[in-house]
């Protein structure tokens, strides 16, 4: 009997630890493939021309960066999967080129109302996105898609003077939202879930939420 006991308790053991195991989640609004190469193009013509650190990961607009339990992932996508439902697909539209003084340079997000309006919404979800004090979610009120971040002054520099008078345009239509998600210390960001933008009144949202 106690030798039946011990493959369970090892299971439950590790599922327990897997349940308190620690992951970082970042929620991002994905653009099309042609204007995703597009900027990577841009992000590795930057880090030729000025040395300057290689960006990993593909181009996309951030929504909220936290750090998180993983028990804690359930909770969250559910209310994700909500916000989703009421939200109506837009259109995401990108010009030109920003900065960050002294350390970022990025392409800006014209068409900011849509994504702040949304960002506003996943707002009401931070109290389940909050790990403690020093862990709170960050939510990126000022969208962009990054270029270059970590420079150094001359880095930062130079580039700027050539990107603040280089023209860029692109847009894309947002009609969902990723939910990223890697254990605290990997390099490599899996997909926790995609949320489509369903534009669901609030009777049909609240009808699947308790379903």
């Amino acid at each position: 009997m106690k030798q039946a006991i011990k493959p369970i308790a090892a299971t439950l053991n590790e599922t327990y630890k897997k349940q308190l195991a620690i992951n970082e989640y970042q929620l991002i609004l994905n653009p099309h493939e042609e204007l995703r190469t597009r900027i990577l193009q841009l992000r590795n013509a930057f880090s030729e021309t000025y040395q300057a650190p290689i960006l990993t990961g593909k181009p996309h607009v951030t929504l909220v960066r936290f750090t998180q339990l993983a028990l804690m992932e359930d909770r969250i996508l559910q209310r994700l999967r909500t916000i989703a439902m009421g939200y109506c697909p837009f259109k995401v539209e990108l010009k030109d080129f920003g900065s960050l003084p002294t350390h970022s340079i990025f392409i800006n997000v014209t068409s900011k109302l849509p994504v702040r309006g949304l960002v506003t919404e996943i707002k009401d979800v931070q109290r389940l996105m909050k790990l403690d004090k020093e862990n709170k979610p960050h939510f990126l009120d000022e969208p962009n898609m990054l270029i270059a971040r970590k420079l150094l002054p001359w880095q930062y520099e130079k580039g700027w003077l050539e990107y603040s008078n280089k023209s860029f345009a692109g847009k894309f239509i947002a009609d969902s939202m990723l939910l990223l998600k890697r254990r605290q210390g990997d390099r490599n960001w899996q997909i926790a879930e995609r949320f489509a933008f369903q534009n669901l009144p609030v009777s049909t949202r609240q009808g699947e939420l308790f379903a």
